[in-house]
């Protein structure tokens, strides 16, 4: 009997490794017209978005995000700001609660007291717009340990479609990048 936990457990080891190897990027990345504007084609192309010049297309950092842009930083921060958009599942309310549970705050009140969260229709869709600022517990992987990250700021929009599942679309970095690129985050 112990010779099958031992192996069980060598399977399930072996299984954590593989997902952590970067296998390079396996999506494409944003098309680019002859406009020069990056578009993100979701849903066998029903769903398009439309990125801002300014954002960089970046390969995605893993393989559960389909794309991932890399967002100026403003004058005075230090790091750019990060885009990643993805289909996922779970319950919205579920997803909202994580992204909420990333942020704490420097006066210890509640993050979801501090959140804006609203539900919008965008070209027919049922869209959940989240807007949250704090310390951000960035974690680049299901293992790897949190780094916070103080005067942060994030966007996010999961974008509920008819029959096709769901989209995240989530941009994080420095408070002050982050408001520099709101207006290209919503018309995004």
């Amino acid at each position: 009997m112990n010779a099958y936990r031992g192996f069980a457990a060598g399977v399930l080891f072996c299984l954590a490794a593989w997902s952590l190897i970067d296998f390079g990027p396996t999506t494409l990345a944003a098309d680019k017209p002859a406009d020069g504007k990056s578009v993100v084609k979701l849903n066998d192309g029903k769903l398009t978005l439309v990125a801002p010049d300014a954002w960089q297309v970046k390969a995605p950092a893993n393989r559960i995000i389909e794309y991932e842009f890399a967002l100026p930083a403003s004058e005075g921060d230090e790091v750019d700001g990060r885009l990643t958009v993805m289909g996922a599942g779970g319950s919205v309310d579920a997803n909202i609660d994580r992204w909420i549970q990333q942020f704490t705050q420097p006066d210890g009140k509640a993050t979801r007291e501090r959140a804006t969260i609203k539900e919008v229709k965008i070209a027919g869709q049922n869209v959940h717009l989240v807007d949250i600022a704090g310390t951000f517990a960035d974690r680049r992987g299901p293992f790897a340990p949190a780094v916070n990250r103080e005067g942060y700021r994030m966007l996010g929009a999961i974008i509920v479609t008819d029959g096709a599942g769901q989209y995240f679309v989530k941009l994080y970095g420095p408070q002050k990048t982050i408001a520099a690129h709101q207006k290209g985050f919503d018309a995004f």
